[in-house]
């Protein structure tokens, strides 16, 4: 298999908000074309909806999908995943790329349902829905060719990275998926504390955005600069800023948020086991 997209068939076998997502970005970003994509969902009404939206093809059952895809984009539900591939243990031939969308679900399980398919697990974020995704990736075997081909599949989505599964691969999905969450938190607990002052909620919300946008765009304009060097340039001694760092490191917020990432983690141990 060569890693030029323009010459494959891509099928989606599940459209629900990640898959649809990824659905209309690769179409809107011309990275697919929509005679190069194949649909199922188990509601029907929903895929061909979908179908007659972006000019694609409905197909009436995944078996089919699977038969004439050269591409897999398994997006459905992770309860849902283990079932569906054991229908399909027979279709996947070794021509055959499955990704699979589903966390807790790792390469090792899936191999067991589908053993001659090149595997990928791909783990992207929330801000998919905005092409602005980091998007980790990992091949059951090294493979520079289907490396390429995911890379270029994903990227118009985000940031693409290649990891190895294990502990690197959850710990990138744990940083960018559940890091999302944890971002919404504090910018919640700061919203409040603004209107606690007499702000408008409205305003409130818009100050709490732009300032995460802000200093994203400052970090990102400037990745050379460290995030330690940063923080000295926006904090002078003895002053506001510098006082309100002080307490935060006084309560041990960093401990706070590494045990966040690391409980977050231990469950993404027990989904694996709970699949495997």
């Amino acid at each position: 298999m060569n890693f030029l997209l323009s010459d494959k068939t891509v099928g989606f076998i599940g459209l629900g908000n990640m898959g649809g997502a990824i659905l209309s970005a690769l179409l809107k970003s011309e990275t697919l074309r929509p005679d190069q994509v194949l649909i199922h969902n188990r509601t029907p009404g929903k895929a061909q909806k979908l179908a007659a939206k972006f000019d694609v093809t409905s197909v009436d059952t995944p078996e089919e999908l699977v038969e004439k895809s050269d591409i897999i984009i398994l997006a459905t539900k992770p309860q849902d995943l283990l079932s569906l591939l054991e229908s399909l243990k027979n279709t996947f031939s070794s021509e055959k790329v499955a990704i699979s969308l589903a966390a807790g679900i790792q390469l090792s399980t899936l191999r067991k349902y589908i053993p001659e398919a090149q595997l990928v697990r791909v783990m992207p974020n929330t801000p998919i829905f905005i092409c602005r995704a980091v998007i980790g990736f990992c091949l059951a075997k090294p493979n520079l060719v289907l490396e390429k081909l995911v890379t270029k599949l994903f990227t118009p989505l985000g940031h693409v990275v290649s990891t190895e599964e294990g502990e690197e691969f959850s710990a990138l999905m744990v940083a960018s998926s559940s890091g999302t969450g944890f971002i919404f938190e504090l910018m919640k607990y700061w919203q409040d504390w603004i209107e606690e002052n007499g702000i408008e909620p409205e305003v409130a919300r818009k100050i709490v955005t732009e300032t995460f946008l802000g200093t994203a765009q400052m970090a990102a304009e400037s990745p050379e600069i460290s995030f330690d060097q940063q923080t000295v340039r926006v904090a002078s001694k003895k002053g506001v800023t510098a006082a309100g760092l002080y307490s935060m490191r006084e309560l041990e917020l960093e401990g706070i948020l590494r045990m966040s990432f690391n409980k977050a983690l231990m469950r993404d141990h027990e989904l694996a086991k709970e699949n495997s």
